[in-house]
């Protein structure tokens, strides 16, 4: 947002919204676009083979590990999985690549 506001010739000071200085540069806000692009990466290890590294890696579950204490960390898997329920996307729609990228998609305004 810093960028965006040095762009218009804002300051903090000027107290103008971020979503208008969003409109006015055309950006989509960043949260959205974080979520894109792990759900991107999402379906391209549901399309990646079974025995492919990143598969193993990232969908294997780690058992036996003592957590610290207090609220647990959000895993990658636990937000991926918020991410659909929130963009209301199965996970079956991720072995079709063009369907995947049009259900994911954010427009810029």
């Amino acid at each position: 947002m810093r960028m965006l506001r040095w762009f218009c010739g804002h300051t903090r000071r000027d107290r103008v919204r971020n979503e208008v200085i969003r409109d006015r540069v055309g950006v989509a806000p960043i949260e959205e676009k974080l979520t894109q692009h792990r759900l991107r990466w999402f379906g391209y290890v549901q399309r990646s083979p079974p025995e492919a590294p990143v598969r193993n890696g990232i969908l294997e579950l780690v058992d036996n590990v003592k957590r610290g204490r207090g609220r647990p960390k959000l895993t990658w898997d636990e937000s991926v999985k918020r991410d659909l329920k929130d963009w209301n996307i199965s996970k079956e729609i991720a072995l079709d690549r063009s369907a995947w990228r049009l259900a994911i998609n954010v427009p810029e305004p």
